[in-house]
């Protein structure tokens, strides 16, 4: 009996509705479009909308909209060559307290958004942008860790009150202290030993040396590498960019991929940048009158906060930015905005030392950024740094407090930066650009018209050859993998995975493989009939016995799609999960869908003698 489930038909009923509602988005191409985001002193209002209209007009560029999306203003326009110009003429116009990105605006229709619909994330070699492989100095990560223990070192001497002559990095790992006196050689190995539990210490006399073990060294090189990461994401995500990709490529090198940018030297300034942040003392006095005058006392420094105004802080930091543990955006006793931090062993004495003495004094945080600037003379790339520091927030010291409290004062957006800044930190170490290229829009939008031209072709040509070959199970076969080619691109859709050029040969690979499946069935069905068995029974065993053999077959092709992309990387993870994906929808539509469609067109037929295959 040539019998099918009625629940199989419903579920496939249910999977070609979700497949077609979540590869709908696609047929929505996305706008060219330049971001405006507001800085620390920037407001994404109405007045900036004006502004920002007012220079398109004045540039002779129509855009298609200009209005605030989010937390950004965003600029459509027609094409990517009038990107490119928008793009000049509004960072001119922002000015330093806006970060200007370009980027590609969604067009799919509010409630197809609402449902989760999106269309599917092109990648670096389909949409343009820039390539940067960066190598980064796992060494200098080393070196500026032991210049911090060595600070710690001193520091903890200092507090102990013990006298030394030096305190100096000897070999790859071990740091010697020179004392005054060998009788505090037990004293300071003790208050050592509580500050940096995990070094191993020996005594000699007045030297003490602090080893630090290989765990440690490794862990530092290492961390490093993810350190850069966590910095760069943040970074990058800050600029609005759609789709970044930055990933680890081998022991110490970073791929960062910027779909659509394609300012190489306004990239190399977002990726390059640095920043710190410092906790130090406000110094009683009259700062504006310091910074008129220029008489600084002696153990002060002049900074300025947001709005410009000058404050005095002490020469001496507190804690730095490097120990910092864990930063969160939290609230305080009120239900206030608030930062939650937690420190270091070392900066957390530095900490309960100072708000001992302090307590209802104010203390002020201090973002340093140093910004690489890329400026191009005599056809050569000249890079230089430019320092901005800013007090980014004051507040009084309300208690004593150790590894973990709060910065508050802050409003909700200030407090959700702030902690942001924190958990990225620093560039625990240097990177140099050992790799660049660009792509451009017109070659992006050209890989993707060929692409689906190659795809659309090959499909097409086995949908003639089938139908012609196999007749009506060739149209079966065709409406399978019609199917299968909705499943792939709705899940890519849903999962947010990004199709690269490689990922159009993983498309028609799997296209190709559900035809191998077909192939296996139709020629199984042909074979029974040769045999002289009825008809619904040479369907019905061709289906069962070849499911069997086409299960083992797609099961070595997953083995080696999983292998691709767990192993590789940038292309032949593209191709790889194509392959993943397109594998199981064609093991499903080939048996399963295929079965469905020859169940309902011959099982109602009393008298079936012949196949049309």
């Amino acid at each position: 009996m040539l019998e099918f489930p009625r629940w199989k038909y419903f579920l496939i009923l249910i999977i070609l509705a979700v497949s077609a509602l979540y590869a709908l988005p696609n047929i929505y191409q996305k706008d060219p479009s330049v971001q405006i985001t507001a800085n620390r002193g920037g407001q994404i209002d109405d007045a900036l909308t004006q502004r920002m209209s007012a220079a398109l007009t004045g540039a002779g560029i129509t855009a298609k909209s200009v209005a605030k999306e989010g937390e950004s203003l965003i600029v459509r326009l027609p094409s990517l060559e009038a990107q490119t110009r928008a793009n000049e003429v509004l960072r001119e116009q922002a000015g330093e307290n806006y970060t200007v990105a370009l980027n590609l605006a969604s067009t799919v229709p509010d409630w197809l958004a609402k449902l989760g619909g999106k269309p599917m994330v092109l990648g670096l070699d389909l949409v343009g942008g820039v390539h940067f492989a960066l190598q980064v100095d796992q060494k200098a990560a080393v070196d500026k860790r032991f210049e911090a223990f060595t600070e710690d070192v001193r520091t903890t001497l200092r507090d102990s009150r013990v006298r030394y002559r030096s305190v100096e990095r000897r070999g790859q790992s071990d740091i010697q202290v020179v004392l005054a006196d060998a009788a505090d050689a037990d004293k300071a190995r003790v208050a050592l030993a509580k500050a940096q539990p995990t070094f191993t210490y020996s005594v000699n006399g007045e030297r003490i040396t602090a080893s630090v073990p290989d765990t440690e060294m490794n862990q530092i090189a290492s961390g490093a590498i993810e350190q850069n990461l966590t910095t760069l994401r943040n970074r990058v995500n800050e600029l609005g960019v759609a789709e970044p990709i930055i990933q680890r490529q081998g022991e110490d090198r970073i791929v960062v991929e910027l779909p659509g940018v394609q300012d190489t030297a306004e990239a190399k300034r977002m990726i390059g940048a640095t920043a710190t942040l410092e906790y130090r003392a406000v110094v009683d006095g009259n700062a504006q009158d310091a910074a008129d005058t220029g008489r600084i006392p002696p153990e002060a420094k002049l900074y300025r906060d947001r709005r410009g105004a000058p404050i005095l802080l002490n020469k001496r930091t507190i804690v730095t930015g490097d120990q910092m543990v864990s930063a969160t955006t939290a609230t305080d006793q009120n239900g206030m905005p608030a930062v939650s931090v937690k420190l270091n062993s070392v900066g957390g004495q530095r900490m309960f030392d100072f708000t001992s003495a302090n307590v209802g004094k104010p203390m002020a945080v201090v973002y340093t950024e140093r910004i690489p600037q890329v400026t191009m003379v005599n056809g050569k790339e000249e890079r230089s740094f430019r320092v901005k520091e800013e007090v980014i927030s004051v507040a009084n010291v309300n208690g004593v407090f150790g590894k973990e409290f709060q910065t508050t004062g802050l409003e909700k957006a200030e407090a959700d930066n702030l902690s942001k800044l924190l958990r990225a930190g620093s560039l625990a170490a240097p990177m140099d650009f050992v790799e660049e290229y660009v792509i451009g829009p017109s070659l992006g939008k050209e890989n993707v018209e060929r692409g689906v031209k190659a795809v659309i072709f090959s499909f097409v040509f086995t949908l003639v050859f089938f139908t012609i070959y196999y007749r009506m199970f060739g149209a079966i076969t065709s409406v399978a993998l019609l199917f299968n080619l909705l499943i792939v691109v709705a899940v890519m859709s849903m999962f947010g995975a990004t199709m690269t050029l490689p990922g159009f040969a993983g498309l028609a690979l799997s296209v190709g493989l559900s035809v191998d499946a077909n192939v296996l069935i139709n020629e199984r069905i042909r074979e029974e009939l040769r045999l002289g068995m009825p008809a619904k029974k040479a369907i019905t065993e061709g289906y069962e016995r070849a499911s069997g053999t086409i299960l083992d077959a797609n099961l070595t092709g997953l083995i080696v799609g999983v292998a691709l992309y767990a192993f590789g990387t940038g292309p032949l993870k593209g191709f790889a999960l194509t392959m993943i994906i397109g594998i199981f929808a064609s093991m499903f539509t080939a048996i399963t869908v295929s079965r469905a469609l020859a169940t309902l067109i011959y099982s109602r037929r009393k008298k079936l003698t012949t196949v049309a295959i």
